[in-house]
This record gives structure tokens, C-alpha cells and sequence, in this order.
């Protein structure tokens, strides 16, 4: 939706809105808000509404959150009286200046950058989830809501209502849901997004989540984006596509032949610092029991056929060409993510340097085969901690804060008695 701060005023008086969420990010991804009443929304607008930021990590004590105009969205599943509406917000000092710990701001800023050089971008997510049954307390099984597999149908897929239901709430709230369906693991899903501008995209996965979560609770069920939640099955995984013009044309192609050098400099480009990056785009200690299994990636490689490759080049009829990043997973936080593939892929394109192997390469076939990605997160943080694509992409603050949470994570996971009841209680739990 689009308004003027007056416009927005008179919006929430006509509409019986009640409360405002004011919403933003934590480091690895996660929804926070702070909820304010109509009356305290023409302060937000003009000088900001302060919390606590020191237990998000960094340094800060007190930051202000401002309300990005253009994200109002009502929420469906809230009473239509006395409704309730959100807005992402940019983070600021007390001061007024721009907090440089803001990922959604270093994202915007960003984008604004490459657009100055010509290039305009869309990025779109296809994110999978399972959904779980509830025991008779309320809580949180691991007892899967169905048996059903890939693309099945009810009564099999017993999912499908949920699914619908989340759909149609993410449509309301002027999201863009493209296809859902079942995936290959029992009771596990997938809700694909339609391309839109890299902010937009983010802003829309980050609060997918929590959309799935609060329509499986009304399905007394529960929903875990839990990378590998159940260990004889499919993980999930986010799956990231993106397509990207320069001066109006796109440097993407669906075979070999129509490719340009530009996008082949810009997969290189990925391919060549995404061991570097796999620590933000797969945060968890979990995250890594998923790659190599199923269809998840192993290697750093890609292909235009084989859909179990890193970075895939799907050749459909009646789109823009575009490219898929496969070893992502839904707890990352989405802004950081579409950063450093860009800016990695941008890299790639201003050195003018192409080293793709040949994509039918078979892993191990001779002198020249593929990288795998890191085997832990402890070693993907190794990696990222010792990187200077790393270090001139994103922030100090936001580096520190970040390698900061995950040696955290990975001290409490080395004494853990229990790898796996740690992996359940901090991630199946909460994410």
C-alpha cells in the first residue's frame, strides 16, 4: 500500500486499526515488533519510537524505530474489529543517524548502489517447511501432520488446508505467493513467492514465517523451518532465484548459448565466495546435517539441467531468465543473504573474470572438481571470520555482532551432552 502520513492517519481511524505493530529483524532473521497504539503513530512517523537493542548484540543500548511507509499491511488473521496492521522499520540512533547495524538498511543502500551503475535486480524465495502434530498438552511433537510425499494429493497430503489458508492470508496482506504444495518429506511443504524488488522479497520471507506459524497454530498444528528436523528425511531448504538487468537487458540466459559473459562472470562470482558466505546463509549447527542429502547440495557447482546442483539456471517458457541459489535455508536472515549475492555476483561481473568448470563435471572426475561447501558450521565460521569479501561487504558492527552470536551458539553446542536435544531446543523450538 502506498500513502502520505496523512493518508496513513486517516487509513487507521477509518479502519478500526487498534494496534500498530512496529517490526525489524534480529541478527539471524527472527520477527521482533514493538506494538504501539494509533495515537502514538504520528510520533513514529516524525521522530521515532525508542526500545532496548542490548539484547539484540552490538553495543547499543537504545536505538529508534521508524516505519517504512510503503510496508503497511493489515493482518488477516486478526479481528476485523479493532484490527491490527505492521510496517518493517529502519533503525536509527537516538541521534537520528542511521544505525550502521541495520541489515535491512545496509541491503536498501545497497540495491541503490548497483542501480547507480545500471543494473536492476528481482529476487524471489521458495521456502519449505514441515508441519508437526501437537501432543495433549499443546506442545511441539516431531510426529509428522501427514505421510504423504512429493506433489500428493488428500486425503495423503493432509497439509492442504493449511496451505491454502496461508496462502490466502499472504495474498490479503499484498504479499505474492506464486504455487504451494507438497514436498518429499512427510508432512514437509513449500510455498513459492513471485520476483519482486530484493527489499520487498526479503521483507515478505521474513514475515512468511511467521504467517506459516500462526496459521498452523490455528490448525493446532505446529510449523519448524528447523533445516533437518527429522533425520531420515528430506531437510528444507530456501531456495533463492534471482534475475538481473543491465540497461534493461538480462544478463541471464536459459542455455549455454544465450548466456552473456556477464552472467557467467556473475555465477562465478557467487560460486567463488559462497564457502565465504555460507556461514550467514546457514546459520545453525543443524544446517549442515542437511547438505548432500536428497536434493541439497554438497559441492560448489552448477548446472542447467541437474536440480541437485548449488547454483541451478531452470530454462521455463514465458519468464525472464534468472538463476537459483540452493544451499540457503530459512534461518538466515534473508537481508544479509541477498546482500552477499549480489555483491558477490557484482564481483564477479566488474572483474571481468569467468572460471565456471563445465557443468556436467562429475564430482571427483579428474584434477578440476568441485569445492564442497563447509561440513560445519564451525568451519563455515572459520572461513567467513578469515574472509575480506566478507570484511568489505558488510559492516563492522554487523560482522561483530554476527560472529559474535555464532561463537555463542558454538560454545554452547561443544558442551552440550546432547547435540541433538540442543539442536531441538533452540531450533525446533524457535525457529
Amino acid at each position: 500500500m502506498s500513502f502520505t502520513p496523512k493518508e496513513l492517519l486517516r487509513f487507521v481511524e477509518e479502519n478500526d486499526v487498534k494496534f500498530i505493530r512496529l517490526t525489524f529483524c534480529d541478527i539471524f532473521g527472527s520477527l521482533k515488533n514493538v506494538a504501539i497504539m494509533p495515537n502514538e503513530l504520528e510520533r513514529a512517523f516524525s521522530h521515532g519510537i525508542p526500545f532496548d537493542a542490548s539484547s539484540f548484540g552490538g553495543d547499543c543500548s537504545d536505538l529508534l524505530l521508524f516505519p517504512d511507509i510503503s510496508t503497511l499491511s493489515v493482518l488477516p488473521w486478526r479481528p476485523q474489529s479493532g484490527r491490527v496492521v505492521r510496517f518493517f522499520c529502519s533503525l536509527k540512533n537516538m541521534d537520528g543517524t542511521d544505525y550502521v547495524g541495520d541489515m535491512r538498511g545496509e541491503l536498501i543502500r545497497y540495491i541503490n548502489s548497483i542501480r547507480l551503475d545500471g543494473y536492476s535486480c528481482e529476487m524471489g524465495t521458495k521456502c519449505e517447511f514441515y508441519l508437526f502434530e501437537l501432543d495433549e498438552n499443546g506442545q511441539p511433537t516431531k510426529i509428522p501432520h501427514d505421510t504423504g510425499s512429493y506433489l500428493d494429493v488428500a486425503p495423503l497430503d493432509k497439509c492442504e488446508n493449511a496451505r491454502r489458508e496461508i496462502c490466502l492470508s499472504l495474498e490479503e496482506m499484498g504479499m505474492s505467493p506464486k504455487s504451494s504444495c507438497h514436498k518429499h518429506g512427510p508432512g514437509q511443504n513449500e510455498i513459492e513467492f513471485r520476483e519482486s524488488e530484493p527489499i520487498t522479497a526479503a521483507d515478505n520471507m521474513v514475515h512468511y514465517k511467521t504467517v506459516v506459524k500462526s496459521i498452523a497454530a490455528q490448525n493446532g498444528l505446529y510449523a519448524s523451518f528447523m533445516p533437518k528436523p527429522l533425520p531420515n528425511e528430506h531437510g528444507s531448504a530456501l531456495c533463492i532465484s534471482l534475475s538481473l538487468k543491465k540497461g534493461g537487458e538480462n544478463i541471464f540466459g536459459p542455455t549455454p548459448e544465450e548466456m552473456s559473459h556477464e552472467g557467467k562472470c556473475f555465477i562465478s562470482g557467487v560460486l567463488s565466495h559462497i564457502r565465504e558466505m555460507t556461514a550467514f546463509l546457514d546459520p545453525t549447527t543443524n544446517s549442515y546435517r542437511r547438505f548432500g542429502i536428497g536434493y541439497a547440495p554438497k559441492y560448489v557447482n552448477w548446472s542447467f539441467e541437474n536440480r541437485a546442483q548449488l547454483i541451478r539456471i531452470p530454462q521455463p517458457a514465458g519468464v525472464s531468465p534468472r538463476i537459483e541459489i540452493r544451499s540457503a535455508d530459512a534461518c538466515c536472515n534473508p537481508y544479509i543473504t541477498f546482500k552477499l549475492i549480489l555483491a558477490a555476483g557484482i564481483e564477479g561481473i566488474m572483474s571481468g573474470s569467468c572460471t565456471l568448470l563445465d557443468s556436467t563435471m562429475k564430482n571427483g572426475s579428474g584434477p578440476a572438481a568441485f569445492q564442497p561447501l563447509p561440513a560445519s558450521l564451525e568451519e563455515a565460521a572459520d572461513i567467513a571470520r578469515s574472509s575480506e569479501f566478507i570484511r568489505r561487504t558488510l559492516s563492522p558492527e554487523i560482522c561483530a555482532n554476527i560472529f559474535s552470536q555464532l561463537d555463542m551458539q558454538l560454545k554452547q553446542y561443544a558442551l552440550a551432552r546432547s547435540k541433538d536435544e540442543f539442536e531441538d531446543e533452540h531450533y525446533f523450538r524457535y525457529v
